[in-house]
């Protein structure tokens, strides 16, 4: 059977205001508007390489979401299962600018966001279902209570379904009522993925393991197939069924902006693995995307066309 679409992601999508120069925030005077969610990110990233990709979510009836939903589906992404809810908000947040290749500061306005109030009765489980991958993050579970266990629902949907589900842990502490709590509810989440895809320090955290052969080998031991720990500009250390390996990175000359680095290296590998890629061939082309999002100001900027993904020839 033919799938009717490549990919699907449940998230949150929110309206990104960038600064316009370095510094705090609150003396920032002008912004750039752009869209910002983890699992909106990679819907984009994908879409733009030709892959058919849906999202499902809930937005406000406000300009931000208005202007959302019109971002993504001129991406080409099905969002036939966003809803639009004129009795809630949609979420926004702001980014600020640095110079010296740090994590810029981010402030988040999503507390009780309309994409807060999906549970596990928004997943339409038929089109769900017409997908050949699901990938899923810790951020949509974070959301709210109702979230998490819709989190599971899709995952375990897809699984049963023999599909292919990746997982990124993809941390917000803030969102989380404990350390504790993320910790648990991320690695149970994390055992119902085929492929998880944590940064070093995510993994440390999570798996109380320092090196990225034992962060692997923890997943792995957890029933993943395939693990890709995230190392930054030192590239990444695979471990699967058909064995281990570390993938440097790309040269950077300047980074302007780190958010979205991880988004782009799991566009890259998603993307390669339903290519049919080797997972070397994979995590080069993952390496190779997320070096370009940190070259650009927005979360999504730096995501490549397939033209430009040949012309690089991964």
């Amino acid at each position: 059977m033919t799938s009717a679409l490549d990919v699907i992601t449940f998230g949150e999508a929110m309206m990104l205001l960038v600064a316009d120069r370095p510094g705090p925030l609150e003396q920032a005077e002008a912004f750039h508007k752009r869209t910002a969610g983890a699992e909106t990110n990679v819907a984009i990233g994908l879409a733009r390489l030709g892959l058919k990709v849906g999202w499902a979510s809930r937005l406000g009836t406000d300009s931000m979401g208005r202007y959302l939903l019109a971002a993504m589906a001129k991406e080409g992404i099905d969002c036939s299962r966003v809803v639009c809810d004129a009795s809630q908000k949609t979420g926004f947040q702001f980014k600020g600018r640095v110079t010296d290749g740090s994590d810029p500061p981010v402030e988040y306005h999503r507390k009780g966001s309309a994409a807060s109030h999906m549970d596990a009765g928004d997943i339409d489980e038929a089109w769900l279902l017409s997908a050949r991958h699901l990938h899923a993050t810790g951020v949509f579970a974070a959301i709210s209570a109702t979230t998490l266990p819709a989190a599971r629902k899709t995952m375990d949907l897809m699984r049963a379904a023999g599909r292919s589900v990746s997982f990124d842990p993809n941390l917000r502490p803030t969102l989380w009522a404990t350390p504790e709590l993320m910790r648990a509810s991320i690695n149970d989440l994390a055992t119902r993925a085929d492929w998880v895809l944590p940064g070093l320090e995510e993994g440390r955290f999570l798996t109380g393991e320092t090196t990225p052969e034992g962060i692997a080998r923890f997943y792995r031991q957890r029933g993943a197939k395939l693990v890709f720990v995230k190392l930054g500009s030192e590239g990444a250390y695979f471990d699967g069924e058909a064995g281990a390996g570390h993938v440097p990175g790309f040269p950077v000359a300047e980074v302007i902006d780190t958010v979205g680095a991880g988004d782009g290296f799991a566009v890259g590998v998603i993307s390669a693995l339903l290519d049919g890629l080797s997972v070397p061939e994979a995590v080069k082309r993952g390496a190779w995307i997320g070096a370009r999002a940190v070259q650009v100001l927005g979360d999504s900027e730096g995501l490549p066309t397939r033209a430009e993904l040949n012309e690089a020839g991964l």
